[in-house]
């Protein structure tokens, strides 16, 4: 079953993605967030609106939002969006 996305199921779904993730998160950063120079990011929160990263560079830690192109409606919708994201970043990376 699909949860609202609040502060609980955000802790929930960054913890997930940081220890599973990683990469993924580092190409949301670099594609979606336009930090071309970070070496490792993390993910913070994520609301139905976007996602909150930390990414790590030569200059530090930056700060970064990433908005989606659309309101997510719940868990399962950030599921499929930060799927379709990676695959979609993915590609643009290739």
């Amino acid at each position: 079953m699909a949860d609202v996305i609040t502060p609980e199921i955000s802790d929930r779904i960054c913890t997930h993605m940081n220890e599973d993730h990683a990469e993924a998160i580092l190409l949301y950063a670099k594609v979606f967030g336009g930090s071309t120079e970070a070496t490792a990011a993390r993910m913070v929160a994520i609301d139905p609106q976007g996602m909150d990263l930390v990414t790590q560079s030569s200059i530090g830690e930056v700060p970064l939002r990433i908005t989606f192109d659309h309101t997510l409606q719940d868990s399962e919708d950030a599921h499929h969006t930060l799927i379709a994201m990676v695959k979609q970043a993915r590609s643009q990376s290739a």
